[in-house]
């Protein structure tokens, strides 16, 4: 399976699109196929096509698992992603190890015989299901995720409102020390004034004094 690698694409996930591409398409071919009288060219054509697919889906499907090893082995993917990796080879493995049993795919590559396909729509179909219930654990895994953070959302916003509420007094706290320090400032500014007025009348006192003396004398 020839592919471009373009950047940010990991050239295994578009080899297993394309891989349950060609499925697909077998399936179609398959469908088409049983609408036909096993005795007419049409059917002998499908037959021969769909063996020839399905040599290329096994040969693919192989490829897929042997690169997930090799990626294992050479550390460019984790233990889990290449679990994950495995089991989802593990289910176009099970339709491709069907088809090369059942479907009597012969050595000699005479495709114009017709052939006794033996694999019907109800496996196809279980392959789908299988496919459709393990994106049904990743999407399950998804809102394990996406609750999980909107936990740790709630958290936080709840950890910011009471900062913002400790805030809030301190303002307050703030304001009132504010107030009460003007107060401070304006009674001490007072007694300071009263303080000065009393020193100047008792200088005033003295000289009297000093005068009444004097004159005595």
């Amino acid at each position: 399976m020839a592919l471009v690698n373009i950047e940010g694409i990991d050239p295994w996930l578009t080899e297993y699109d394309a891989c349950e591409k060609l499925f697909r398409e077998i399936m179609e071919q398959l469908t088409l196929r049983e609408g036909e009288p096993k005795a007419s060219k049409v059917y002998a054509s499908l037959s021969a096509n769909v063996r020839l697919r399905m040599k290329q889906y096994t040969r693919e499907v192989q490829q897929l698992k042997n690169k997930v090893e090799e990626a294992f082995k050479l550390r460019t993917i984790t233990f889990e992603e290449a679990e994950r990796r495995a089991r989802q080879v593990e289910q176009l493995q099970t339709f491709a190890d069907g088809g090369t049993t059942s479907w009597a795919v012969d050595d000699d590559d005479n495709d114009d015989r017709p052939l006794d396909v033996q694999v019907s729509v109800s496996d196809i179909m279980n392959h789908q299901e299988l496919v459709l219930r393990e994106q049904d654990k990743g999407l399950e895994e998804l809102c394990k995720v996406i609750a999980r953070q909107k936990e740790i959302g709630q958290t936080i916003s709840n950890e910011v409102d009471h900062q913002n509420e400790i805030i809030d007094d301190l303002a307050d706290h703030m304001d009132r020390t504010d107030e009460s320090l003007i107060n401070k400032t304006q009674q001490v500014r007072h007694i300071h004034s009263k303080d000065r007025t009393c020193g100047y009348w008792i200088v005033i006192i003295i000289l009297f004094i000093a005068i009444v003396v004097v004159a005595l004398v």
